[in-house]
């Protein structure tokens, strides 16, 4: 009997938030969800991590596993350009705030981000534990991941929150990788 072990990729997504309780810095993995996807994309000629590898789509897929939809389609106004366009947009936002904010605080012009955000700015009302205390660790680097941590528990919620609404994988429609693969297949067709 073969098992379909992409069915429980899921499992990496707990881990990856898992990882962060216990230290932070685990956060740094979010990293390979941003850039494998382009990897396989460059390689495959196609969407290879949307169709079969993202964790997070497979976390949506798991969780609401036999669940009726009742119908209830994705809208279509999300499936548009302008949705599409905006939430990329919140993604670009996102790592240049990230990327801006990680070196004024390498060059100590600003304190390091010590705690969880959502949607870039709104502070979660809890600290999440740090169980295992690495020595040494610079501001910049603590701060960068939870900025990528932040990330990652934002578009998740997003992701939970579409999938309970709509169909399990909604988010998928309007999620930034998603639209830059479709992008790059349409340059990869033109060009």
């Amino acid at each position: 009997m073969k098992i379909n072990w992409t069915k429980y990729l899921y499992i990496f997504t707990i881990l990856f938030f898992a990882l962060g309780i216990f230290n932070i810095t685990f956060a740094w993995l979010g990293f390979i969800c941003m850039i494998l996807p382009f990897v396989l994309l460059i390689r495959d000629k196609k969407k290879t991590w949307c169709q079969k590898y993202c964790p997070r789509a497979s976390l949506l897929s798991a969780v609401y596993r036999g669940r009726k939809s009742k119908g209830r389609r994705t809208p279509e106004w999300l499936a548009k350009v302008d949705a599409k366009t905006f939430f990329l947009a919140y993604f670009g936002a996102n790592l240049f705030i990230l990327m801006m904010s990680t070196i004024m605080v390498f060059r100590g012009r600003i304190e390091a981000m010590d705690h969880v955000r959502f949607l870039i700015a709104f502070q979660l009302p809890w600290d999440i534990p740090q169980l295992i205390n690495v020595p040494n660790i610079p501001d910049w680097a603590v701060h960068l991941s939870f900025r990528v941590y932040s990330m990652m528990f934002t578009t998740t919620v997003i992701g939970l929150i579409l999938g309970w609404f709509y169909a399990p994988r909604t988010w998928c429609t309007i999620c930034p990788i998603n639209t830059l693969s479709d992008m790059g297949l349409k340059n990869q067709k033109e060009g």
